[in-house]
């Protein structure tokens, strides 16, 4: 018999919390099956599961016993966290959540269901253009049924039985909504996320075993919980930077529990810290609720970081990893493929052995001998770029074109909105133009903008390699951002984008049949051409793409495309158009064994 919950108080929110992050996670590979494209990236599952697990850890880093602080720290774990679309919508509704319940050390069914109609409120407004059918529309029917049932009961089981039945009937009506769900047979697979859960949240109200959950710590050990396993990201790319060029060689991460008597002799302000410390390292980040700062921060000297950070407070859940060591490490184990700028603290988590899980940290660390950040640092440039690409040729070629930091991710692995912020931080200039070049990635870069203050930072929504092509080339270093902005707004419409993959199941859409291991061509994100051969897919493409003419066809060769193939497919196009000009570049992306650009 299950126990009766008249108020939730923070303890029993992270028991749920955590439950629903286990059924997510059990249930990955179930969402990620309800992408509509049959294509090999379908990452709905992962990418809600990455960042439902970033809220659940940082939860765990910060237990309390009223709700409103672990609404909070969820919140901030998920802001973080955030990948793709499905994550950053999933992030949002438990932003508008935890401002509901801020004020509170426990909640009412009827505050509760409040504070998810005040999640939904959020996540809309996140969304420029939101689409009915999708999870935003699962959230939103689920928080009107729960509004209508807390005026009947005081019992938040009851509540919560009535929430999940609310989604299933919602996500059940989604291909309804939404035409291309019909057309494929399946729901929405944001939804089918959302809805696992809810039901993890009903299981730990209930008693229900959840597998692989773990119990939450009393919120009196707080600074003694040990971080759950961050899961493997599964990437397939492999560092091409040198491993002396890391700059910057420990990545160091630490909770500062800000001291009152320290804090009247010198005033924690956040902004005035996070300068201080950028001026020690790069990536950093810096989260600061009343009494915890958390930092994450690459740096060459540890030690005068933290001694520095001691002045406000008391150090804990102190971190520091050997980056260096860690770089030799993913070149000998050939683990990824595609160079990262800069290695994440996410992805550092998953490739490395920790170097000390606890380190002391006394007053007397000696203060190292090193330049001034005046003499380190060269001025800011008016102008930097940030690229999302997999393939180290791709990468290459973005540099050429002057971006200055590349996002290891792409088609197979969404970056995190951290990430992003990361890559944004590192680049010493006034403005900095940030390029998705996926649509799964947009809202997270929009997301990591807000983030950050006193930059300027402006998201170009590129959703394909070569429309990020086309706006850098129409950059002109002379013109101001305004001006810039409209130019590669406007570039990227000129140009049409092909990809070819191949099919991971059958299924039918836009009256096309498609078998399991076809070729796949994709326009401007739709499917147009589905063969069992790749040449004959791939000039069927090409034939799309230039029906109206076309000056440049550029092809961006995968990792595992041919060149007697390549070779064909230039031939086809050159005696087929013969006054369009082709191009080919070596691009090293997986999954995809040609991308293409007419203009």
């Amino acid at each position: 018999m299950s126990k009766r919950f008249t108020v939730l108080n923070g303890t029993d929110f992270a028991q749920m919390v955590i439950a629903g992050a286990g059924n997510l996670r059990n249930n990955v590979n179930n969402v990620n099956a309800l992408n509509v494209f049959p294509v090999p990236d379908g990452d709905t599952g992962t990418n809600m599961n990455l960042t439902m697990t970033s809220g659940m850890e940082e939860m765990k880093r910060k237990p309390a016993a009223e709700i409103g602080k672990a609404a909070d720290a969820l919140s901030k774990g998920l802001l973080m966290g955030a990948r793709g679309n499905s994550g950053v919508i999933l992030s949002q509704l438990f932003r508008g959540f935890a401002k509901s319940v801020q004020p509170y050390s426990e909640v009412t069914p009827a505050q509760f269901a409040a504070a998810l109609q005040q999640g939904v409120e959020t996540a809309y407004k996140a969304v420029v253009k939101p689409v009915e059918g999708t999870i935003l529309t699962v959230a939103k029917e689920t928080a009107k049924h729960a509004l209508y049932v807390s005026r009947r009961t005081t019992d938040v089981v009851e509540l919560m039985t009535e929430v999940c039945e609310a989604a299933r009937q919602s996500l059940a009506k989604t291909p309804d909504l939404l035409p291309v769900l019909k057309q494929v047979g399946v729901v929405d697979a944001g939804g089918q996320g959302l809805l696992c859960v809810y039901e993890g949240f009903l299981a730990a109200l209930t008693g229900q075993a959840v597998a692989d959950t773990q119990e939450i710590p009393a919120a009196a050990s707080q600074g003694e919980v040990s971080a759950a396993p961050h899961p493997h990201q599964g990437g397939t790319a492999q560092s091409m930077l040198a491993t002396e060029d890391i700059e910057f060689g420990y990545c160091t991460e630490f909770i500062i529990k800000l001291v009152p008597e320290k804090i009247k002799l010198h005033p924690f302000d956040e902004n005035t810290f996070r300068s201080k410390l950028s001026e020690m390292g790069d990536s950093l980040l810096v989260v600061a609720d009343d009494d915890l700062v958390k930092v994450h921060v690459h740096a060459e000297h540890p030690g005068t970081v933290m001694n520095h950070a001691m002045t406000f407070g008391d150090l804990t859940r102190i971190k520091i990893e050997n980056m260096r060591e860690q770089h030799t490490h993913i070149l000998l184990s050939n683990e990824y493929d595609t160079r990262y700028a800069a290695p994440s603290s996410a992805a550092a988590d998953t490739i490395s052995r920790e170097i000390s899980a606890e380190v002391p940290v006394t007053e007397d660390i000696p203060e190292p001998v090193t330049v001034t950040a005046a003499e380190e640092e060269l001025p800011p440039v008016p102008f930097g770029f940030v690229a999302v690409a997999m393939g180290h040729g791709i990468t290459e070629i973005f540099e050429s074109l002057g971006v200055d930091v590349v996002i290891s991710g792409g088609q197979t692995m969404n970056p995190s909105t951290e990430d992003i912020v990361h890559a944004i931080e590192q680049v010493a200039a006034d403005t900095v133009y940030v390029f998705p070049n996926n649509s799964n990635i947009i809202m997270a870069a929009q997301q990591a903008k807000e983030l950050l203050e006193g930059k300027e930072v402006v998201v170009i929504p590129t959703k394909t390699i070569p429309q990020c092509m086309a706006a850098l080339v129409s950059f002109q270093e002379t013109a101001d951002t305004a001006t810039n902005t409209e130019a590669m707004t406007k570039a990227i419409a000129q140009v049409i984008s092909g990809q070819v993959t191949q099919a991971v199941r059958d299924t039918s859409i836009d009256e096309i049949a498609i078998k399991e291991g076809d070729f796949l061509g994709i326009r401007d994100g739709k499917i147009v051409v589905s063969e069992p051969d790749l040449i004959e897919a791939s000039c069927k493409l090409l034939d799309s793409m230039l029906a109206n003419g076309g000056e440049i066809v550029t092809f961006l060769t995968g990792e595992d495309a041919r060149e007697e193939e390549t070779t064909r497919l230039a031939d086809y196009v050159t005696a087929s158009y013969p006054d369009a000009e082709v191009e080919v570049h070596l691009g090293g992306q997986p999954l995809y064994p040609y991308l293409f650009a007419v203009e």
